[in-house]
């Protein structure tokens, strides 16, 4: 056991101090450069050929004995053959000499031609040919061997990641006539024949092999490829079994070009909790700060067959959420997937208002709340094209009181959707990207449910980069019920369409705008209540700039409303914020102000800051 007392730490501090900060300073006591005649990448090179300044006689003496050598050899690495270099040593008897090098670069070496030679099966790779289509190296540039050495090397890299690994360089060569200044490139590479990838052998799942097989995005036997092999590294990190997982290609043990692949895996732990704490600002009706509770169970793997299950317990204030989702792998363990989900959950909808004759205005007093119970089924389904499609059944029934009259309707929702999100990157804030969104349910009292009800909903979101720092966001959602007119009290206001919130109309809280209607109570008070209406159509574009890689500023304009056929009350809002790209994704703050007052606004111009988390797509 070694102890450190406390009275050696000031020594140790005074001797690491002494011995490495003042080095630059001593080597510039020893020596002083000057160098005169070229900039840029020449003085650059020059300076590291070169390298660290003397930190002692016999250092300086070496270094001013090599110095014209190690000049002309950076000359040369870039294509500077006639150069020369006259070199001055200044030597007082006190204080630091000073080395003078004056530099005449001379007519740089142009590249005459450059031969780029593939024999093998390489020839016939489309990724070979766009590498050799994208090579900035041609003819008439100046001549740099750093860029040969690159070119050479990243050949080399790319066939070793294409499966040619008996591929070797016939010629490897630069001719130069220093008479022409010209150079000519020669560059002969024989791939010999590609490697196929061959078994793949999992170690360390517990797993059943057909769901291991069915994780493999490639066949036995497919052209060998790094590009396969991340390919089955995502597989398997995208399904949450597994803690640490390793891809190795055994090209050691090849067989008639066959490489087989050793997967090692660890899985992970058999359950986790996780606790989240914040905070929504902007989403009440009062502008309060709202906390948020949440805990989440996780069991990645319950049976060898990769079912799992995920249950959340979320609390905020008079908003409590349980969701529990056990997920099935059916012939696929990502594309396919059968999801059974129970639920009950508490959720608040529009503004209750109670008119005050003393004010001769409406004052808010709470809004219309749903205590909501589910059961669902959905098979999930990533398609060969990459939409998304899903169906599913999902029974229903909800609690609420509306215009003092109790209701619980139950429904029986048979559905469907179909998605797809294009990504120009694969950041958590891309550049570019396009979200489209269809889906239909429908429900019938001959099939459970209380009123017949046929529910349609598409949402778009467009986002695209112009000239690096200007990014356009834009979305929109639209969604219908229909229904009879008289069956409208009895679908529930999780079934209602809803307006407002940072999703959709900033300025106002979440699902604060929508039809309303006004009754008298039991106790003779003038009531006004949002309900929500049978049609949605809401809007947005915003223009957003980046200050900084990290930071850019935002404008938006936010428009539309739920409405019914009777009751139209198109809202606008404006507003801008400050954004900030973390690596878990932007997190915005937003200040929207409407326009104008609705209805139920006891402001004549609301306006409200919302803060999110997350990617856009």
């Amino acid at each position: 056991m070694h102890i450190r007392t406390l009275a050696s730490w000031p020594f140790s501090l005074i001797l690491i101090i002494s011995l490495l900060c003042p080095l630059s300073a001593q080597a510039e006591d020893w020596l002083k450069l000057d160098i005169s005649g070229v900039s840029g990448e020449l003085d650059r090179n020059i300076k590291a050929h070169l390298g660290q300044l003397p930190n002692s006689n016999v250092q300086r003496r070496a270094f001013i004995f090599n110095a014209e050598d190690n000049t002309s050899a950076a000359l040369h690495s870039l294509g500077y053959y006639h150069g020369k270099v006259e070199q001055k040593v200044l030597s007082p008897k006190k204080g630091a000499w000073t080395l003078s090098l004056i530099v005449t670069p001379g007519a740089p070496t142009l590249i005459e031609w450059v031969d780029i030679d593939l024999d093998g099966e390489i020839l016939n790779d489309p990724i070979i040919s766009d590498w050799l289509n994208g090579l900035s190296i041609k003819p008439g540039d100046t001549l740099n061997h750093g860029v040969y050495e690159q070119v050479k090397s990243q050949l080399v890299t790319l066939a070793l990641a294409r499966g040619y690994f008996d591929g070797k360089y016939i010629k490897s060569a630069i001719t130069i006539n220093r008479d022409l200044n010209t150079a000519r490139i020669t560059l002969h590479y024989d791939s010999g024949q590609r490697y196929r990838i061959g078994t793949v052998n999992f170690e360390g799942q517990t797993l059943n092999d057909d769901l291991m097989n069915g994780l493999v995005p490639f066949k036995t036997d497919s052209p060998y490829s790094t590009a396969n092999l991340g390919a089955l590294n995502r597989e398997l990190l995208n399904t949450g079994y597994f803690s640490n997982i390793k891809v190795l290609p055994q090209v050691d043990k090849a067989v008639d070009l066959n490489v087989p692949i050793k997967v090692e895996l660890s899985p992970r732990p058999s359950h986790s909790i996780e606790l989240g704490l914040g905070v929504d600002i902007g989403n009440t009706t009062e502008k309060e700060f709202e906390p948020r509770v949440r805990v989440t169970w996780r069991t990645p793997q319950i049976n060898r067959y990769g079912h799992s299950q995920e249950t959340s317990l979320e609390w905020a204030p008079d908003k409590p959420k349980f969701l529990s989702t056990y997920t099935i792998p059916l012939t696929h363990p990502l594309n396919d997937q059968l999801k059974i989900r129970v639920g009950m959950l508490r959720d608040k909808y529009g503004v209750t208002q109670v008119f005050d004759p003393e004010d001769n205005t409406f004052r808010n007093t709470g809004e219309l709340e749903g205590n909501k119970r589910l059961f669902g089924i959905i098979r999930q389904q990533k398609l060969e094209s990459q939409w998304l499609f899903s169906y599913s059944v999902e029974a229903i029934r909800e609690y609420y009181t509306q215009s003092e009259i109790d209701y619980d309707p139950t429904f029986v929702l048979f559905g469907s959707s179909i998605s797809k999100t294009i990504r120009g990157d694969s950041s958590l804030d891309p550049k570019s990207g396009f979200f489209q969104h269809y889906s239909i349910e429908y429900a019938d009292p001959s099939l459970g449910s209380t009123v017949r009800l046929a529910r349609l909903q598409t949402k778009y979101k467009w986002i695209d980069t112009f000239f690096e720092k200007h990014r356009i966001v834009s979305r929109l959602d639209l969604g219908v019920n229909l229904a009879a007119d008289e069956d409208l009290p009895f679908i529930p206001p999780s079934l209602r369409y809803f307006a407002g919130g940072d999703q959709s109309i900033r300025g106002y809280s979440y699902q604060e705008l929508g039809p309303y209607f006004e009754y008298t109570s039991s106790d003779d008070k003038l009531i006004r209540q949002v309900i929500g209406g049978r049609y949605l159509m809401v809007g947005s574009l915003e223009y957003q700039y980046y200050l900084t890689p990290s930071w850019r500023v935002a404008t938006f304009v936010d428009a539309g409303n739920a409405f019914d056929v009777d009751q139209i009350d198109p809202i606008i809002s404006v507003g801008g914020g400050i954004h900030w790209i973390t690596p878990i994704g932007p997190i915005k703050l937003d200040v929207g102000v409407g326009l104008k007052g609705t209805e139920t606004d006891t402001v004549s111009r609301p306006w409200r800051i919302h803060l999110t988390m997350g990617s856009e797509l």
